[in-house]
C-alpha cells in the first residue's frame, strides 16, 4: 500500500500552474480499519436506495475507491458491516459517502476506508434506482469517473491524475 499525506501532496502539486489537486470541504467523518486509502474513482449517485452498491461492491476493485452521491440524506445508510465486508474481500481501498453508513463499531475492524457524513441505524430501500460512473458533486469539488482520490487523517483530495 503506497503511503502519501494530503498535506504534502496539497503542498506538491498546488505549487504548479494550475491546480492539480481539488481539496473536498471537511465534511466527512473517519470510520473503517484503513486510515488512509487512494485509488481510481468509481461514482454512484443514489438516494435512499444502496442496492447498486452491493452491486458494485461485488466487483473487483482493486485500485478503485467508490464516490457515493447519496444526496447528502440522513435518513438511512448507505453501508453497513456486510457491505464493507464484501467491497474489502474485492479489494475496494475505501469509499466516500454522501450519507450515512450503519455498524461503524464493526467497519472499524474491517481494513477499509471511509468517510461519511454521520451514522444512522436503519437500512435503505432496496429497488436498484440510480446512476453509475457520472460526474458527481458535493463537497465543493466534482469526482469524474476514472480520476484519482486520496485521503487520510487530514482531509480528502481530488486528482485528474495519479499523484503517487
Amino acid at each position: 500500500m503506497m503511503t502519501f499525506k494530503t498535506p504534502d501532496l496539497c503542498d506538491e502539486f498546488e505549487s504548479e500552474l494550475g491546480k492539480t489537486v481539488r481539496v473536498v470541504a471537511p465534511m466527512f467523518q473517519r470510520y473503517g480499519g484503513r486510515p488512509s486509502f487512494s485509488g481510481q474513482i468509481v461514482t454512484l449517485k443514489i438516494f435512499e436506495d444502496n442496492a447498486l452498491v452491493r452491486e458494485v461492491f461485488g466487483e473487483n476493485g482493486q485500485g478503485k475507491v467508490l464516490v457515493i452521491d447519496g444526496g447528502g440524506s440522513l435518513r438511512c445508510a448507505l453501508i453497513g458491516d456486510q457491505l464493507a465486508i464484501l467491497a474489502a474481500n474485492n479489494g475496494w481501498a475505501g469509499a466516500v459517502v454522501y450519507g450515512c453508513i450503519r455498524d461503524s463499531g464493526d467497519i472499524n475492524g474491517i481494513d477499509f476506508g471511509v468517510r461519511a457524513l454521520n451514522t444512522h441505524p436503519q437500512k435503505t430501500l432496496k429497488k436498484g434506482v440510480g446512476d453509475r460512473n457520472i460526474a458527481v458533486s458535493f463537497g465543493g469539488v466534482t469526482f469524474n469517473p476514472g480520476e484519482y482520490l486520496y485521503a487520510d487523517e487530514d482531509g480528502v483530495l481530488v486528482s485528474s491524475k495519479a499523484l503517487c
